[in-house]
């Protein structure tokens, strides 16, 4: 099995560390692509930024013919439904399957992301996806994407500040982070405060799995419809 796990925005050594996360509970024979697009914003903060990059990451996507699933690693979800109807293939936003598996685990939970202009779009898809209900609150920790890149920073303890707020106000009982980012720091995250800290790269990649193993591809039927080729001539 091999797997796309595609980074939106075109930071490479973000990249590395979310194919590093993938392939850490990857399955014995799955096979992890990490990629990112050449062209497009460096971090993905926003509707403006998440519009700027479809083009490229949709291009790695139909470059990419030979992988059984997709994973979408932007916790925005960017471009999901577009990605969907590019390919049958299984494709799984980070922040969708986060999501999902904290409410099996938790009565609810909440979100900490990177800055305040993000949670728009997530209370956004949070609403879409049918579980506004069991998310308490989506937190901005105020720390910029491409600070948790940079060695030194304190972005850890900005992150770890919020969660303490989500369970004193929030009552929340376990934690999603916010951004692909953050996905070397969960295990210290949670040991810290005692709860569940989930990072959506290793529970899409999960998924994305098991919708394979299953044989479970997108329906081509309504929204998800074959785009035309005609609609496909941009591409050389």
């Amino acid at each position: 099995m091999r797997i796309l796990v595609l980074n939106p925005n075109t930071t490479a050594s973000m990249t590395e560390k979310i194919g590093a996360a993938a392939r850490r509970v990857a399955s014995p024979g799955t096979e992890i692509v990490a990629r990112n697009p050449a062209v497009g914003p460096a971090s993905i903060e926003g509707f403006y930024d998440e519009a700027m990059c479809l083009p490229g990451m949709l291009e790695v996507i139909r470059t990419t013919p030979d992988v059984d699933g997709v994973v979408i690693a932007c916790f925005d979800d960017t471009g999901l439904d577009a990605a969907r109807c590019l390919t049958d293939k299984p494709v799984v936003g980070i922040g969708e399957a986060a999501y999902h598996m904290a409410s099996m685990i938790s009565n609810k939970f909440s979100v900490i992301t990177t800055l305040g202009r993000s949670v728009p779009a997530l209370e956004h898809n949070l609403h879409k996806y049918g579980l506004s209900a069991r998310c308490a609150r989506v937190r901005s920790s105020e720390v910029a994407v491409l600070e948790l890149e940079e060695q030194g920073s304190n972005a850890t303890n900005r992150i770890s500040d919020e969660i303490a707020l989500a369970m004193a106000e929030d009552r929340a009982e376990a934690i999603v982070l916010g951004c692909a980012g953050m996905t070397d720091l969960t295990e210290f995250l949670s040991a810290r405060h005692g709860l569940p800290v989930l990072d959506g790269v290793v529970c899409a990649l999960t998924l994305c799995e098991s919708l394979v193993r299953l044989k479970l591809r997108t329906s081509r039927l309504g929204g998800y419809a074959d785009v035309p080729k005609r609609k496909l001539s941009y591409a050389n």
